[in-house]
């Protein structure tokens, strides 16, 4: 909510309406953004190894 209106109001002000505190915002960031990472080298892994499997197959 607040990421996609920050735009058009602070996030201070949003933070502020919603009664939490900016850090909360913040640390929430923060946190998508490493489960982001996580996400993406787990995807790979599971790439490599179905590329793996296709690959033994067609042989």
């Amino acid at each position: 909510m607040i990421r996609n209106n920050s735009h058009k109001y602070s996030v201070s002000a949003m933070c502020h309406v919603l009664q939490i505190p900016k850090s909360t915002y913040y640390y929430e960031a923060k946190n998508r953004d490493n489960q982001d990472e996580e996400l993406t080298e787990l995807i790979g892994e599971i790439f490599k190894k179905q590329s793996k499997y296709l690959r033994t197959e067609k042989n």
